[in-house]
């Protein structure tokens, strides 16, 4: 298995936390792609722990989807399953819908948590943008480390809905979704689409002037109607 390049040993006070979410974002990022074969003493030695931590992360990802795990024999970066993404879509969709609902009864027309939102939507149209002058349509996921538009457009889409969930008061909606989010995060890696990206930024937009003005009910729709339209 050739791990990815580009990151530097981890201190081995590395917490098990980081190990998780190291793995996690290569296999997200495309990194290391589906059907690869994942071994614990490669993974420990580019992150600079033992084994035992690794092996704990493999089984977190082996729960959120992204690891294939077979005691005694092999450990794979899951394959795409499309029927699991549907249902993890819809979730997600309810869910987030959800967290929108609530964060509008809570946020009115704070000024701070809106610019919060512009901004990251902001962020996330100028990647859009980026990525289709540069005509790069989708993601080309490869091992090396770096700042992509893709990578921008996500993390800003990421940033955008997260805060909404941490405005939504109900800190119970996130850790629900932290199971779900990764795989989610995988193909919009990999299928990556800067027109596609434009129009969930143009209903972002939407799902903002919602929960400017305290409409709980449509806040909540538009924003499951964007996570819906992902698929």
């Amino acid at each position: 298995m050739p791990v990815p390049a580009g990151h530097a040993p981890t201190a081995r006070t590395l917490l098990r936390d980081n190990v998780y979410t190291a793995i996690r974002d290569a296999i997200v990022r495309g990194q290391l792609l589906p059907g690869e074969r994942l071994r614990d003493g490669e993974l420990g030695e580019w992150l600079g722990v033992s084994r035992t931590p690794v092996r704990e992360a493999l089984l977190r990802l082996a729960e959120a989807g992204l690891v294939q795990a077979q005691p005694g024999k092999v450990t794979l970066v899951a394959p795409e399953d499309p029927v699991a993404l549907a249902h993890a879509r819809t979730i997600a969709a309810e869910l987030h819908a959800l967290a929108a609902r609530l964060a509008a009864q809570e946020l009115g027309s704070e000024a701070a948590s809106l610019m919060r939102l512009r901004t990251a939507n902001g962020d996330l149209r100028a990647a859009a943008q980026g990525a289709a002058e540069t005509g790069r349509g989708g993601a080309e996921p490869d091992r090396r480390l770096g700042t992509t538009d893709a990578e921008a457009a996500i993390r800003a889409d990421a940033e955008f809905h997260d805060a909404v969930v941490e405005l939504s008061g109900n800190p119970l909606i996130g850790r629900q979704l932290e199971l779900l989010v990764p795989m989610l995060m995988r193909a919009e890696y990999l299928h990556f689409d800067a027109a596609t990206v434009e129009a969930s930024a143009a209903q972002h937009e939407a799902i903002i002037e919602a929960l400017a003005a305290g409409d709980a009910d449509r806040a909540a729709e538009l924003t499951r109607r964007n996570w819906l339209s992902l698929g």
